[in-house]
């Protein structure tokens, strides 16, 4: 029985290759995308998967903000409190310059911490002891990649490496390379007490914070949050006698850093699981999509094969082996189409995590929970594209079967049309979905940033006694404009401090963005003066607290002209009186409301000089920076970074949720398309002798064209009338996970039904002008 399903199945393959092709095809790409969604998915929503996640929690500060970091005062203090706990200090550095004899490397994630962190995070061992590999004094870990790097096949235990020109460090340990979903990455592991006498007055300060400071705890085993979590408040108090209502340290689960969008100073942007189960809500209706598709064309074939039906139910067949047969036909096309979609995903996956920056490979299909998934997929999609047309072909009556009146039951079925809207719904809110992804994402990195960011290099200076001497080489650059030293261009944020203003109602310290800056800071940003004077060179004996401050820092005062905020003093490092207020700007992401912030000339806190160059020779331009630079510092490597690729990190997680949701629409729009060219094919070859008669009668092309194209106008109509409230309250939905972002305007909408309009007539003008093009006499021939 079985055997004459297949026979049957790729008989009735042979004969209607077409249509055949167009259910594969769909179904292949069907499979694909969804295989790959949903590892791109589980990638995301697997961040940091330790085998002891359920019990790991970073202890963060809430003041003000929810700040990832904390001071590095907490970790031993907890540990004297509470002896039960592993707890772990981590200083995370985005890079560091690694010096191996006369070679120099610049490295990522470069991580600082003591000797708990093994206890906490389960790394892979190469070599070395977890227990004290981080215990002394100049001990470094290296992963097993940079050990390759460094090493290549000889043994790295032992060997001493020299980091940032300021340590000579021992190599005592290896571990496996981390998957690259975690949100504190690690390259490197140098111990605490390597730099301890350089932090230690950091380590008495509860509010010295500094960027990258992390501490960790490992829970034991059936030991309750709430037990910590109760005594936190007495732990404040008992240590710094703070008020546990104005200070607060939350603890924060480990599987909620990479999605907590609260929090700030994180190493890698936290991002809404929303946004994830939306992707994987695209992998569904792709896949549904292409079941749509499989259930039109097999019920529109089924009035080819209504004869064959009647006469298997005169021989005897009774409807259950009918129903049997023609689920096994689809089970044979669904399997063809099962194994192409694995190989396709397994040829495109390399690419596509490339694409989307995440680390996959072909290598993941074959995890149990994958293949699980895979035979879902199989079992949803045979039972989804099969069961329908299976019941409909096996309740043909034998004779009207027999008769040629099988198409007046399939005519009959209005489900069919059902399912075209479906698909025109599905495509049009992807539509909507797309546009207004791609007008955020320009809205992120183009628009109301508050100063100019194009054509600006910044990079660091490792030793400020030589800035006056870079400054003058630079500016003798014919390639450079501009030169502004400063502790950070305006969308690097890396000094927060708190201020009071108690004539203003501020009693509490309210915490402030500070940006120290040179005199032509503000020129070559183009940063807007509201009022007041621009910051000026002061002499080094000159103490006086003079600060520019921003609109947002005035409106906490309650001051809304900024003229009037001139002369006015607030409490930040004692007294300091207000001469200017500019514009705001962004120094964050879009995430983030922007916040308070003051800026003031301290020519000791420049570590960064910020470069615009002047159109044309650009490349060049930087090389001769680059020179100037390297001869100054000769023990460094010179790195810099275009201003506009910095404002596009704070976006990469939403860069990469925009290639997915982009290029998967499009491919569920294909999937639609082709299922519609199959129904207007199936149309035209049904109404071939009508289009015949029509023209015999008179009719215009344009006519002919009507005829075939007036019904999907009005599926597309419908469709819209449904798309158009989902796709606004969906997308209005995503937009509020940000504090500043587009409006959704009838113009998208009106692009979504023009372009849905636009891909239904290319997708079925060439069937209809064929049909409308024939020669009657072919037509009627037959007749």
């Amino acid at each position: 029985m079985f055997k004459s399903y297949f026979t049957i199945a790729f008989r009735n393959i042979r004969r209607n290759w077409s249509y055949a092709f167009l259910n594969i095809f769909g179904l292949t790409l069907g499979i694909a995308s969804c295989l790959i969604l949903f590892l791109v998915v589980r990638n995301e929503l697997t961040f940091d998967n330790y085998a002891k996640a359920d019990r790991i929690y970073r202890v963060t500060w809430n003041a003000i903000d929810f700040n990832s970091n904390i001071s590095l005062a907490v970790a031993p203090k907890m540990r004297a409190e509470f002896p039960e706990l592993r707890v772990s200090q981590v200083m995370y550095n985005q890079e560091a310059m690694i010096k191996i004899n006369n070679q120099r490397f610049k490295e990522k994630d470069f991580v600082i911490a003591d000797e708990y962190l093994p206890q906490i995070f389960d790394f892979q061992w190469i070599s070395g002891d977890p227990k004290t590999a981080l215990r002394e004094p100049n001990a470094i870990v290296l992963t097993e990649s940079i050990a390759k790097k460094y090493y290549g096949n000889t043994d790295p235990m032992g060997q001493v490496i020299n980091v940032e020109n300021q340590f000579n460090a021992k190599v005592t340990g290896v571990i496996k390379d981390l998957p690259p979903n975690r949100s504190v990455p690690i390259q490197i592991l140098l111990s605490f007490e390597t730099i301890r006498n350089q932090v230690k007055d950091d380590m008495n300060n509860i509010y010295d914070i500094g960027g990258g400071f992390f501490t960790f705890m490992l829970l034991p085993e059936n030991y309750s949050i709430k037990r910590v979590q109760a005594r936190i408040s007495g732990f404040i108090h008992k240590n710094w006698n703070l008020n546990p209502k104005e200070v607060r340290f939350p603890l924060q689960p480990l599987k909620d850093v990479h999605f907590d969008q609260r929090y700030i100073n994180n190493v890698i942007t936290p991002t809404s699981k929303d946004t994830y189960y939306a992707l994987f809500g695209v992998a569904l209706l792709i896949i549904i999509t292409a079941c749509i598709n499989f259930v039109n064309l097999a019920t529109a074939q089924a009035i080819k094969r209504a004869k064959e039906v009647g006469v298997r139910k005169v021989l005897g067949a009774n409807r259950s082996q009918l129903i049997g047969q023609f689920l096994g036909e689809t089970t044979v096309l669904v399997l063809l189409a099962l194994a192409l979609g694995i190989t396709l995903a397994a040829m495109f996956l390399s690419g596509a995590a490339s694409w989307l920056n995440i680390k996959l490979d072909p290598g993941q299909l074959t995890q149990p929970i994958v293949i699980a998934y895979i035979s879902g997929i199989a079992i949803a999609v045979i039972l989804i594209a099969g069961l329908y047309p299976a019941f409909v072909q096996s309740a043909f009556r034998p004779v009207d079967s027999l008769k040629d009146q099988g198409s007046k039951f399939v005519k009959g079925l209005s489900l069919r049309k059902v399912l075209v809207v479906g698909q025109f719904t599905i495509s049009q809110i992807l539509i909507v979905g797309t546009i207004i992804v791609a007008n955020q994402m320009n809205f992120f990195e183009n628009q109301d940033l508050g100063f100019n960011k194009d054509a600006v290099v910044s990079f660091f200076i490792p030793n400020r006694a030589k800035q006056d001497v870079l400054h003058q080489q630079l500016v003798s650059n014919p390639g450079v404009e501009q030169v502004t030293f400063s502790n950070g261009a305006p969308s690097y944020n890396s000094n927060f401090n708190g201020f009071t203003a108690p004539k203003f109602g501020i009693i509490k310290d309210d915490v402030t963005e500070v940006k120290f800056i040179d005199e032509n800071y503000i020129n070559m940003f183009g940063l807007k003066m509201l009022a007041g004077q621009k910051v000026f060179k002061k002499a080094p004996t000159d103490t006086a607290q003079n600060i520019i401050v921003n609109e947002t820092l005035i409106h906490k005062l309650g001051i809304t002209d900024p003229n009037k905020a001139i002369g006015q003093q607030i409490n930040w490092n004692g007294p300091a009186t207000i001469t200017g207020v500019v514009h705001d700007f962004q120094s964050e992401s879009k995430h983030k409301l922007r916040r308070a912030c003051i800026l003031q000339y301290n020519n000791n806190r420049f570590f960064m000089a910020s470069v615009k160059i002047r159109p044309g020779n650009i490349n060049q331009t930087i090389d001769k920076i680059g020179k100037s630079w390297s001869a100054l510092f000769p023990d460094n490597l010179f790195e810099y970074k275009f201003l506009d690729d910095h404002i596009a990190s704070f976006y990469t997680q939403e860069q990469k949720e925009y290639t997915a949701f982009k290029f998967f629409s499009c491919i569920a729009i294909l999937i639609g398309c082709l299922g519609l060219y199959g129904l207007i094919m199936f149309a035209a070859a049904q109404r071939t002798k009508e289009v015949g008669i029509r023209k015999v009668l008179g009719a215009p092309l344009m006519s002919i064209i009507g005829l075939f194209s007036k019904e999907f106008v009005v599926l597309i109509v419908i469709a819209f009338v449904i798309a158009a409230p989902l796709g606004y309250w969906m997308m209005n939905n995503w937009l509020n996970n940000y504090a500043y972002h587009i409006s959704i305007g009838p113009g998208i909408f009106l692009i979504a039904i023009a372009a849905s309009f636009a891909i239904a007539a290319l997708t079925i003008a060439y069937q209809t002008l064929k049909a409308a093009m024939v020669n009657p006499v072919k037509s009627l021939r037959s007749e």
